[in-house]
């Protein structure tokens, strides 16, 4: 039985959205009462930190590498018979770059937390 295209990227991004709740979890700092046990936890949290972020990052980019790729192409092959589309190819890509600015946003909110 063949799968899909569609259902392939779905899986990739089910799989991807429980390894970044995975490592939110792991961000978490459990509270402690030795003093020892609490500069381990931070240090744990701020790796975990740091790697949702990074993920968030990478996911949204390659997300937006590959909508970009796919409505590009798209856009240029009806650019070529009605060029009055200009505007409206512009504003489905541009729709597309903002998965990658909405993942660096994501980021950044991660990062402040450390």
């Amino acid at each position: 039985m063949k799968i899909k295209k569609w259902s392939r990227w779905l899986a990739s991004g089910v799989f991807a959205a429980v390894i970044l709740a995975g490592v939110a979890a792991m961000a978490q700092q459990a509270p402690s009462t030795i003093d020892a046990q609490d500069k381990t936890d931070g240090v744990y949290r701020a790796i975990g930190l740091g790697l949702a972020a990074a993920l968030a990052v990478s996911f949204s980019v390659i997300g937006a590498g590959y909508a970009v790729g796919r409505i590009g192409s798209a856009a240029v092959g009806a650019l070529v018979e009605k060029p009055e589309l200009l505007p409206r190819t512009i504003l489905f890509v541009a729709l597309a770059e903002g998965l990658a600015v909405l993942g660096f946003a994501f980021a950044m909110m991660l990062l402040q937390k450390i």
